[in-house]
């Protein structure tokens, strides 16, 4: 198959996601970091590979669109090693409000206070149990420029 078939498959080809961007890290508890992120938080745990007890690989996506990728921290994976906690991450939500009551009820540590910003956006930050820092608004991007 040439490039051109290859790109006209995946096109026809149903119940292919859209290539995305996947922020990807890592962390010394991956199994506790997935449930909290997943039961605290409410990402989808989407997949979890485990490889002689740890996290290969976990993709978890967020309810509203887009996903994380994370894994367990190998300082031995010197290519792609993430130190833990240096992460930091903005999730659009449209319920940016109840995720924050709900977030601060759990005792989630909160960073930044929810607030109105002056470019439209309304949002907080928390940090989660591994200092990896997570804001959470209603500011979805610019629109893209017109492709001319």
């Amino acid at each position: 198959m040439n490039t051109n078939e290859a790109v006209q498959s995946t096109r026809t080809t149903p119940n292919l996601r859209a290539p995305d961007v996947w922020p990807t890290f890592q962390a010394h508890d991956a199994p506790a970091l997935i449930d909290f992120l997943v039961t605290t938080v409410g990402f989808l745990r989407t997949a979890v590979y485990e490889d002689g007890g740890r996290v290969a690989h976990a993709q978890l996506d967020w309810p509203e669109g887009g996903g994380v990728m994370l894994g367990s921290y190998d300082p031995r994976s010197a290519e792609w090693c993430l130190k833990p906690g240096t992460f930091g991450a903005y999730v659009v939500t449209d319920h940016v409000d109840a995720l924050h009551r709900r977030l601060k009820e759990a005792g989630v540590k909160v960073i930044r206070e929810i607030e109105d910003q002056p470019y439209g956006s309304r949002e907080f930050a928390v940090a989660d149990p591994e200092g990896n820092k997570w804001s959470f608004g209603t500011y979805r991007g610019e629109p893209r420029p017109q492709q001319g």
